[in-house]
């Protein structure tokens, strides 16, 4: 997606919303999260932990400073131990549900991984119309 794309094209920030800098560095910024819920689901908590709805870490993080391959290396290398944290789950972990503290649903592993990439695919859908609008 962002082959074409010059890092300083991926800083620009249009309407003051994100960058596509900022989307790729949210995405990272949130594999915490994620692999946090995954150890959730281990130890059986009975609500997930929650998100920061203010998005504070990615408001300070600077990911405008920083290139592009660096933010998909570092996504990158976050998910795929998110990834493998989900793998290596026994089946009774797999079908424990906790709570999602925001949405008020149960949710087993599965169905937080399915809301993850739903979460995903709402930022690469905004990613791609800032570089739609800039190429």
């Amino acid at each position: 997606m962002t082959r074409d794309l010059s890092d300083s094209h991926a800083s620009l920030q249009p309407n003051d919303q994100w960058s596509v800098k900022q989307h790729i560095g949210h995405l990272t910024d949130l594999e915490l999260l994620h692999t946090g819920r995954v150890s959730d689901f281990i130890f059986r908590e009975p609500i997930l932990r929650a998100a920061d709805m203010s998005n504070a870490k990615t408001n300070q993080a600077g990911h405008n400073n920083k290139s592009l391959s660096v933010l998909i290396n570092e996504f990158e290398h976050d998910r795929n131990n998110f990834i493998w944290h989900l793998k290596k789950l026994d089946e009774d972990t797999q079908q424990f549900a906790s709570l999602h503290p925001r949405l008020k649903t149960y949710m087993r592993p599965v169905d937080m991984a399915y809301f993850t990439a739903e979460h995903d695919d709402h930022h690469l859908a905004s990613m791609r119309m800032i570089i739609a609008g800039i190429l």
